[in-house]
């Protein structure tokens, strides 16, 4: 039974500034749950970024605010059913929260969340190295990664002339070792006309996919240029542009990414993703440069999902400072422990913080 739900703000610095074609990003703003039931706690990561498709931060805090009043004194179970019922337009808030309450509900159990979600779940994630915005790529960053054990590296691309891009592009593949790949994010930034001729070029160079390449992506253009790109194209932050559900069917590309907080929680995410899967899709799970609250969840549902593919939530390096031990990759992957629950605990708060 919940005795009490805190919820407190911060602020965290990035050691570099997060650009893409939706904008820049100099710090990440969030809000930390804590769900007190009988000497546990469950924690969760309000973290909203309406461009990638979540609520704003002002329609999240409401919905937490309106649980908060209704939570206390309700049995776990009850309101982990509430939730998965729950169909108002605060994906965000509703991920914080029942990650806050999965943690608990696990924890209770014995088990890493992971297991609790599936049994059968592995204990350690492969995931991609992120590298940022193309143009701060240099060849150095390419092979430090490749040394640390990385094979897929994530770049940002359409910010600047695609033609510019293409070339700096040919330049960094050369120093990939022959089992790696880039994995390319264009968040939207370019026309049909545009794309056509840039994924023609892009065949020639190993990448692993490509993310959002179109700026007003429709099925009648997208199953075209999958048709031409020889890796897989991938739809994310344009799956939820005005939808509360999200429609598999006739997507055009060969694979989807999911935000667990954009899509509105573990278990609908879990859901979602088995669903694509017995589709042929392909599913790869990022964060929103969440702190270790929201990430250690996040990796929780990827280790149930147990696919092979890199996913992209080794983010927490983008974090000059952080709310507990992050997750930190070693060889390309993130091994979860044995301890009960989701796997995130807090730090004591700095002076000053």
């Amino acid at each position: 039974m919940i005795e009490r739900l805190e919820i407190q703000p911060y602020r965290l610095p990035l050691r570099r500034t997060w650009q893409s074609a939706r904008g820049l990003m100099h710090e990440r703003e969030g809000w930390l749950l804590c769900a007190h039931a009988q000497g546990l706690r469950g924690y969760g990561d309000y973290a909203p970024m309406p461009e990638a498709g979540t609520e704003s931060r002002e329609a999240g805090l409401m919905a937490l605010e309106g649980w908060r009043a209704r939570v206390v004194g309700q049995p776990l179970a009850r309101l982990l059913e509430e939730i998965e019922a729950d169909r108002s337009p605060a994906p965000a808030a509703r991920f914080a929260l029942e990650c806050a309450l999965l943690d608990l509900t696990a924890q209770e159990a014995g088990v890493p969340l992971r297991q609790w979600l599936d049994p059968q779940a592995a204990d350690s994630v492969a995931v991609n190295a992120t590298l940022g915005p193309l143009g701060d790529v240099m060849p150095e960053m390419i092979k430090s990664s490749c040394r640390s054990g990385f094979r897929i590296l994530k770049i940002k691309v359409g910010l600047t002339d695609p033609d510019i891009e293409l070339g700096r592009l040919t330049a960094l593949a050369r120093h990939l070792p022959p089992e790696a790949a880039l994995r390319l994010d264009a968040n939207g930034a370019w026309s049909y006309a545009q794309a056509v001729p840039l994924l023609a070029a892009l065949n020639t160079l190993p990448i692993e996919s490509l993310e959002e390449p179109l700026r007003e992506p429709s099925r009648d253009q997208l199953q075209p240029l999958q048709a031409i790109a020889r890796f897989p194209l991938a739809l994310d932050e344009s799956l939820h542009r005005g939808a509360t559900t999200i429609e598999l069917e006739g997507l055009g590309v060969r694979r989807i990414v999911l935000k667990p907080a954009a899509v509105g929680g573990l278990r609908r995410t879990l859901d979602l993703a088995n669903r694509a899967v017995e589709l042929g899709i392909e599913v790869v799970l990022t964060s929103l440069i969440e702190s270790a609250a929201g990430l250690w969840p996040s990796l929780q549902l990827a280790a149930a999902l147990n696919s092979p593919l890199a996913q992209g939530l080794a983010t927490s390096p983008w974090l000059a400072r952080d709310l507990g031990r992050a997750p930190e990759a070693e060889q390309g992957h993130i091994r979860l422990g044995p301890e009960a629950g989701g796997g995130f605990n807090p730090r004591p708060a700095e002076p000053g913080s």
